[in-house]
């Protein structure tokens, strides 16, 4: 049978209690990742990357990692491995870890050093520290700014979700604003990322904070369009549109070309194409659960 949420009363007092996320912007807070510099950063940096190209394995992703760290603690300014760490560790808490309190703390870590990654714009950090909301101040980001932006939010979107809705809520308007930023600036990065995103909010969010079944459906739409091999566009409909409207034939449909598709079609995303494999796999043997019978 589908699960049913039901919002009650308590629940939408409790919204405003949930908490934002703490991380700082302040570059300097990057210096202290790690206990010890290393010793000779360049090599790290190419070991790292070495690694990086094996994160399909969760030890060699947090071996690639913990280097990137070291990087950073030599070089607070190392945009690079900053945008790894942040990647990185999303990708750790959504394709390796199995139990919600551990892919919590890759998804928070993932935050803290994507918000020190997009402190580097030194416009946008003085906003902050001006006293600026963090949505507000999403107006200084910059092209530059857009990878990192993009993989901050996604860690505060899984971060924030896992938590409950009164954290979701109250880390919406920070996620929207940079996502809307990321759309004015580059909305085509990482295989139509901001498309998947607003599909995947539009569906998920309660009726009586937006949710719009049709325009989630359009986005999905867009970003399968334009990347029909990424297999991400396609879970994510399958997960959050399908199953909320009760269209299985869409969700059947989606999957199934999924686990029939190699997964090096985009031969620079095999494990994160591996990993939606695995997902697809899991919301298959859940479909009975799903959808009415």
């Amino acid at each position: 049978m589908k699960r049913f949420v039901l919002v009650t009363a308590t629940v939408l007092l409790t919204a405003a209690c949930g908490s934002k996320h703490k991380g700082t912007y302040e570059t300097e807070a990057a210096a202290n990742a790690t206990e010890a510099a290393p010793a000779d950063p360049t090599v790290d940096l190419t070991k790292a990357e070495d690694l990086w190209a094996l994160r399909a394995d969760a030890t060699k992703l947090q071996e690639a990692l913990d280097l990137y760290a070291g990087v950073v603690a030599n070089d607070a300014s190392n945009t690079d491995a900053l945008l790894r760490l942040t990647r990185g560790y999303y990708f750790l808490g959504d394709a390796h870890k199995a139990e919600m309190d551990d892919k919590l703390v890759a998804w928070d870590k993932a935050i803290s050093f994507g918000k020190q990654c997009m402190g580097q714009n030194a416009t946008f950090a003085s906003l902050i520290e001006k006293g600026e909301g963090e949505d507000e101040a999403a107006r200084a980001l910059e092209v530059s700014d857009v990878p990192c932006t993009y993989w901050t939010a996604a860690a505060l979107g899984k971060w924030a979700k896992a938590q409950g809705l009164g954290t979701t809520l109250k880390n919406i308007p920070i996620a929207k604003a940079w996502m809307t930023r990321i759309n004015e600036l580059d909305g085509t990065y990482f295989y139509g990322g901001a498309d998947r995103y607003w599909g995947a909010y539009y569906a998920a969010i309660p009726s009586f904070a937006g949710q719009d079944l049709a325009l989630s459906k359009e986005y999905f739409d867009k970003a399968i369009a334009a990347h029909p091999n990424h297999f991400g566009n396609r879970v994510l409909l399958a997960d959050y549109w399908a199953t909320r409207t009760q269209d299985v034939a869409t969700f059947d449909t989606q999957l199934k070309h999924v686990l029939s598709q190699p997964v090096d079609v985009i031969p620079d995303l095999i494990p994160e194409q591996e990993a939606e494999v695995r997902k697809a796999r899991e919301l298959m043997a859940k479909r009975d659960e799903l959808f009415l019978q």
